[in-house]
């Protein structure tokens, strides 16, 4: 139903999530800032209607969106 819902850059936001990384880290790794980071997550946890990173990260890997 939302397959495919996330943005290029949302998706490689949470991929990097999952890899334990730090909004910081990825910011450096994607040469943007913290504040455009916490933007993208912010945004997938509206459009998934939910409060939480980890709470985005499982519906993204149930929605098969994510893998591990």
């Amino acid at each position: 139903m939302l397959k495919g819902i996330l943005t290029k850059r949302e998706h490689q936001v949470f991929e990097m999530l999952i890899l334990n990384k730090s909004t910081k880290d990825i910011a450096e790794e994607l040469g943007i800032s913290e504040k455009t980071i916490r933007n993208h997550i912010s945004n997938v946890m509206q459009k998934l209607d939910v409060k939480g990173r980890t709470q985005a990260v499982i519906e993204l890997l149930k929605l098969g969106e994510l893998s591990l």
